[in-house]
């Protein structure tokens, strides 16, 4: 859906694991109060709810495609309930790519009948968190779905940057030996995301 024929901002919050998104994203509420909407990580939903989460390569195909209808439902559910405000998603439906069980990224695509172009338009910004684990801090603990240990933690950054950084309005915060410093460049950098989105608005 392009930006043109929706009637809210959606900025996408993504990053490896133990990245910082989802504190920046409830600080950012915080802030910012009832212009700002969260969707809510969806994998953590389901998986905290007691979805099957295996190891098993045709199931984990499954578990992506589930993730990626899941998580376009909550954006869209989210934007029809409060249509103007600023919908601040807890990843995104390009994220599944990286978690995908094969090499190629396409596949996951494919699989799900839309393409990285497609998505990429849903989102009007996208703001990268580095994982910690990029750092050597352990990422374990926090969320209890988490099940990534550093290694597979700093492989899935990698992939989810290489795709999430053909977004045109690609932002990227990098690892920080304070998370505090991390959390406020974090929360400078969705501010300015969303001034500019005002001024364009009332330019327009």
């Amino acid at each position: 859906m392009s930006t043109a024929t929706r009637n809210h901002f959606r900025i996408v919050l993504t990053g490896g694991p133990g990245g910082g998104k989802t504190t920046a994203a409830d600080l950012f509420r915080r802030e910012i109060g009832e212009r700002v909407v969260i969707v809510p990580e969806t994998a953590t939903m389901l998986f905290a709810g007691g979805f099957p989460r295996v190891n098993e390569p045709k199931a984990r195909l499954a578990t992506q495609g589930a993730i990626f209808h899941a998580q376009r439902a909550l954006e869209d559910i989210q934007g029809a309930l409060y249509p103007g405000r600023i919908l601040l998603c807890d990843r995104g439906t390009i994220d599944g790519a990286a978690y995908w069980p094969e090499s190629a990224p396409a596949g996951f695509f494919e699989s799900v009948g839309t393409t990285l172009e497609a998505e990429l338009m849903r989102y009007d910004a996208a703001l990268f968190f580095e994982s910690a684990a990029v750092g050597d801090i352990q990422v374990e603990g926090g969320n209890p779905t988490r099940t990534e240990d550093n290694a597979e933690a700093r492989r899935l950054d990698v992939r989810l940057r290489q795709l999430w950084s053909k977004h045109a309005n690609f932002c990227f915060v990098p690892h920080s030996t304070s998370f505090f410093a991390k959390l406020q460049q974090g929360l400078s950098e969705l501010q300015k995301i969303v001034t500019a989105n005002d001024l364009l608005r009332s330019d327009s």
